[in-house]
């Protein structure tokens, strides 16, 4: 690793490399980051990378150090992980939040310990270093190919819905989340690899049932970390796992 004039961190990524080509150099399974200092803090006070809801890529983008390395290439798994990381090395690994109480409807302030949270167990002998996998969709029997989602692909993502958003204005109250994800990943299907065949499939020829088929292996074979909590209720004392609340509200701790 080279030296710098801040400390850095190596942390390995969920994929542990293997959803890259091995001539990049993520392929090794390890990232170097930076702790963040004033300038990390400047981009998380920012309000016009709040108000255009980029300040998280924009951290990202500045810790990671390595010029070889093309952050655009990174998959969102591996970002998250870089992420949680970035938070715990900052800020430290108590992450104060409140929750709503699933079972008193109530609001519930928690403290979350982030270094007990795991990478998620995924079966590595599925991922690819192409970043292809296939699918057979079980109502139409389409056998599709995807791929999954990148940083790139998250910026480009997040673009198109907000243009999508100032182009309906009042017109519609429907999100275009789903189906702008879904073009981003399929890549072929039945072996047609036109961008408008697969864009109107998604549309029109994806049933709600391969939809949800689809998005749960998607989400099985993803390298990411594991960002649930064990949460017990102050007032009826049961127990459950829970998301960890993860936006921008993550790296503005408690004073």
């Amino acid at each position: 690793m080279a030296n710098y004039e801040f400390p850095t961190e190596v942390i390995e990524l969920p994929s542990k490399g293997k959803v890259y080509p091995e001539s990049n150099p993520l392929s090794n399974g390890r990232v170097e980051i930076k702790y963040m200092t004033a300038k990390e803090e400047d981009i998380l006070a920012s309000q016009n990378l709040i108000k255009k809801g980029v300040v998280l890529d924009k951290l990202f983008e500045s810790v990671v150090i390595d010029k070889d390395i093309n952050i655009d290439d990174i998959v969102i798994g591996d970002k998250n992980a870089i992420l949680l990381a970035t938070r715990i090395l900052g800020y430290g690994a108590q992450y104060e939040v409140e929750i709503n109480d699933p079972f008193s409807g109530e609001q519930q302030r928690t403290t979350i310990d982030l270094a007990k949270i795991q990478t998620k167990e995924v079966d590595e002998s599925i991922l690819s270093r192409d970043n292809i996998y296939e699918y057979e969709l079980p109502k139409a029997k389409k056998k599709i190919k995807f791929r999954l989602l990148t940083h790139k692909d998250e910026k480009d993502i997040t673009a198109e819905i907000q243009a999508i958003q100032r182009l309906q204005k009042g017109k519609s109250e429907v999100s275009s989340d789903v189906t702008t994800r879904l073009k981003y990943m399929i890549q072929e299907v039945d072996g047609n690899g036109d961008r408008g065949f697969i864009n109107k499939f998604v549309v029109n020829g994806l049933l709600a049932l391969d939809t949800r088929s689809l998005r749960s292996f998607i989400k099985n074979i993803s390298p990411d970390m594991d960002m649930k909590f064990d949460f017990t209720s102050d007032i009826t004392g049961d127990t459950e796992a829970l998301d960890i609340p993860f936006g921008i509200g993550f790296f503005y701790p408690s004073e």
